[in-house]
Order: structure tokens, then C-alpha cells, then sequence
């Protein structure tokens, strides 16, 4: 995570620029496909011509009121039966539990987790718990521990930079489902690894951990280095291909997308849509400055 670039995006004018110019919202719908359920599902139609997956992300976090977080339920009840009628979509959905509910009580978090795993059961698909900062991660991990023991479609991110994650990793249920990351958050350097050498390295050991230990683990990174390794360290081990797959971000580096796919390798993109979509492009910004240099770049010849 770049900070300098993190408290750019921060500022009221870069706001300003990004959501109330026309240039600014046209070059947002690089990395987010819309704020429509059909935008997301013609998203993950355009990715399906070329052999690629999709999973769907509602945006939205930390819900002041319970009834936005009933609001966020419906959403996600309402992309997950729009999957299942859909038929032939191979799609999940993410969730973050802050847009759940999680800051007013677990319960009422968990309760509303359960209807939207009893729509996905009704898909057929797959929900992913998104990890969020690490003030959330104890209760994360324990609504997961929870919710797991009845639902088998229900997987985690986690996120290799936290210096925590390794042991989070040992206390996992068996079989789990892990998308593993390097981290979106800014974190203090007690919490998280700031290195970027030091990430790659956690999330290496994180990967093998994962594979060791029976999990099946969403290898979700756009760095060439770590996908090689993968690959390399698949077939030396001979790990089945059923256990793994690769994600992007949706807009990132559509190209290693479409290479990886057309070699036979499953790969999944991360798909983010709706109306609170500013704090989700703040973070792809920062997380790499090339994006930042794209987007100002552009920004600038689209205003002339």
C-alpha cells in the first residue's frame, strides 16, 4: 500500500475529480463495471467468451444504520439469484461483513450471512468473506469459523502482509476455501509487513502453508513472479488444478488475464459494482502507482 498516494486520493478535490467529472467517472469504470447489477453480470458475460470466471463484489463498507445493512443483504440475495438464473454463469459473490452488520453486533451479522448463503446454496455458488482492515480480523475469522460448520460454499480472504496471518492460517477449518492476498489496508508496521519484498516473501510461505494443509487457495495477485512460482511449485508438487485458480482485479492487467485463461489455467476475475465504489478505486490506486499514473494520465488528455 503506497501512503502518499493513499492520502492523495484522500483529498476533497481529488474526490471531487474523480466522481463529479465525466472524465474522471469514465476512467473509475476501468476498475469498477458499474453501479448496476446488469453492469456486473454484462461484465461477467464479456469475461465468459474468454474462458475466465467472475465473482461479484456489491460495494460497500461500514453500514451506519441496520437497515443499510439489510439493504447490502438484499443486494447480495439479489446478485446471487440472478446468478442462478442465469444458468450457465460460473460466478461467486464477495462480501464484506462491516456491510453486514458486523459493527453493530455478530449476531446480526451472522444472521444476515445466513440469508445470503441460503441464496447462494440456491445458486449453486460460492461466497467469499472479504478481509477487511485488521481491527475486524478476530471477528472475521470467528463468524467464518462459525458459519463454515454449516456451509461448505463459504470461503475467506486473507491477507499475507498482517504479520498475524501465518498463525490465523493453523486455526483454519479443514478444506477451507482461501483467496489469498497481499493486503489492501494501511496498516501500522507492529501489524503489518511494509516491505514489498518482505509481503512477496509472507506470501510464498502463506501459499505453501495453505496448499500443505489441505485448503483449497485462490491465488489472487497480478505479480508475474509469484504466478510463475505457482505454476512451478503446482507441477513439481503435482497439486490438482481443482484446488487452485488464479484472480485478478477486474480492469487489472487484462492481458496476464487472458494469457493465463488461454493457457488452460483457471483464472477468476474480481468484479466490483454499485453506487460506493470511491473507496474501492482509492485503494487500487494505492496499492500499485501504476494505476495512479493511468488514471491522471488519462485523466489529464481526457480533459483538454
Amino acid at each position: 500500500m503506497n501512503a502518499p498516494v493513499l492520502r492523495l486520493t484522500q483529498a476533497r478535490w481529488f474526490r471531487w475529480l474523480a466522481t463529479q467529472t465525466p472524465p474522471g467517472r469514465a476512467l473509475a469504470s476501468r476498475f469498477v463495471a458499474g453501479e448496476r447489477l446488469d453492469d456486473a453480470i454484462e461484465a461477467a458475460r464479456s469475461l465468459a467468451k474468454n474462458e475466465i470466471r467472475a465473482m461479484l463484489d456489491h460495494l460497500g463498507e461500514n453500514v451506519t444504520a441496520p437497515e443499510q445493512a439489510s439493504e447490502a443483504v438484499n443486494a447480495y440475495v439479489g446478485a446471487l439469484d440472478r446468478i442462478r438464473e442465469e444458468g450457465d454463469l460460473d460466478c461467486m459473490v464477495s462480501v464484506k461483513l462491516s456491510q453486514l452488520g458486523l459493527d453493530f453486533s455478530s449476531e446480526l451479522c451472522i444472521s444476515h450471512m445466513e440469508r445470503v448463503m441460503a441464496a447462494a446454496s440456491s445458486a449453486g455458488s460460492v461466497v467469499m468473506i472479504d478481509m477487511e482492515s485488521s481491527a475486524y480480523v478476530d471477528r472475521t475469522l470467528a463468524i467464518f469459523r462459525d458459519l463454515r460448520a454449516r456451509h461448505d460454499r463459504l470461503g475467506l480472504c486473507l491477507q499475507c502482509s498482517l504479520r498475524r496471518t501465518q498463525g490465523d492460517i493453523r486455526a483454519l477449518p479443514a478444506g477451507s476455501i482461501i483467496r489469498l492476498v497481499k493486503g489492501a489496508y494501511l496498516e501500522p508496521p507492529e501489524i503489518a509487513l511494509t516491505s514489498r519484498r518482505e509481503v512477496d516473501a509472507a506470501f510464498a510461505r502463506c501459499f505453501v502453508r495453505l496448499i500443505d494443509l489441505g485448503h483449497t487457495v485462490h491465488v489472487a495477485t497480478h505479480d508475474p513472479t509469484l504466478i510463475e512460482g505457482t505454476k512451478r511449485f503446482v507441477q513439481r508438487r503435482g497439486v490438482p488444478w481443482s484446488r487452485l485458480e488464479f484472480q485478478m482485479l477486474f480492469g487489472v492487467r487484462r492481458d496476464l488475464q487472458r494469457r493465463l485463461a488461454r493457457s488452460g489455467y483457471p483464472v477468476r476475475v474480481y468484479i466490483p459494482y454499485g453506487a460506493e465504489w470511491y473507496p474501492y478505486l482509492t485503494r487500487r490506486l494505492a496499492e500499485r502507482p501504476a494505476n495512479m499514473w493511468f488514471f491522471l494520465s488519462n485523466l489529464v488528455r481526457r480533459g483538454r
